[in-house]
């Protein structure tokens, strides 16, 4: 069993929570969570990146000068990569557009709890008692991460309905914001700590943020 400390706004411990290691993996699975991570930033490329050859770049190919006489070496057109503003010599192509790969569905949801789990055993999962504002005030919320002792980057997850979080965290540098179903393995290993509040958190462990999800999404 896991005690995870549960703080208020200003820092102090007020409860503890209890995580059982078993529905986060049992241990941490380093080898899945570097092929969910490398998936998952594969599946972000572009697949846009583009160089111009010597025939793709504007200019006229005439010789530059004569071959004799001038004194200089010789020399051709004006686009041959060796020249500044010239193509390049071997250009990427549209060979391939699509670096797509996937992970089974129960692979990736194991890789997002034992992220969790990882952050969990090293100390960097800050669990408030709750999370909510009465206006959205980016100071409040600067404020409250430097009590819990937040000095790296952050990722606060929270329901999507509580919105004066959302908007008071969105401005620091350094903090990003998720809904908390849609918490995953490349986000938590970008980030130093997760902040999350105890509601959120032991919904993400059950399962039922995940549930409640599908239910607005079919209504």
């Amino acid at each position: 069993m896991i005690e995870l400390p549960i703080l208020d706004s200003s820092g102090k411990k007020v409860d503890t929570l209890k995580i059982d290691e078993g529905l986060l993996g049992g241990e941490v699975r380093h080898a899945l969570l570097k092929q969910a991570y490398v998936i998952t930033h594969g599946n972000q490329r572009q697949g846009s990146a583009r160089t111009k050859s010597r025939g793709s770049v504007a200019g006229s190919t005439r010789k530059l000068y004569k071959q004799k006489g001038t004194g200089n070496a010789r020399v051709g057109a004006s686009r041959v990569p060796h020249r500044k503003g010239g193509g390049v010599a071997f250009s990427k192509t549209r060979t391939r557009e699509d670096f797509r790969t996937q992970m089974t569905r129960k692979m990736r949801q194991l890789a997002n709890r034992n992220a969790l789990l990882a952050k969990l055993v090293d100390s960097e999962v800050k669990c408030m008692k709750e999370l909510s504002f009465k206006n959205p005030k980016t100071q409040d919320f600067a404020a409250m991460l430097k009590a819990c002792g937040v000095d790296r980057t952050c990722l606060v997850a929270v329901h999507g309905d509580n919105q004066n979080t959302i908007i008071s965290a969105r401005n620091i540098e350094g903090v990003s914001v998720v809904r908390i179903e849609q918490l995953t393995a490349f986000d938590l290993l970008n980030h130093r700590f997760l902040v999350v509040d105890k509601a959120s958190l032991q919904s993400f462990i059950d399962g039922t943020a995940f549930t409640a999800n599908d239910s607005k999404e079919a209504a």
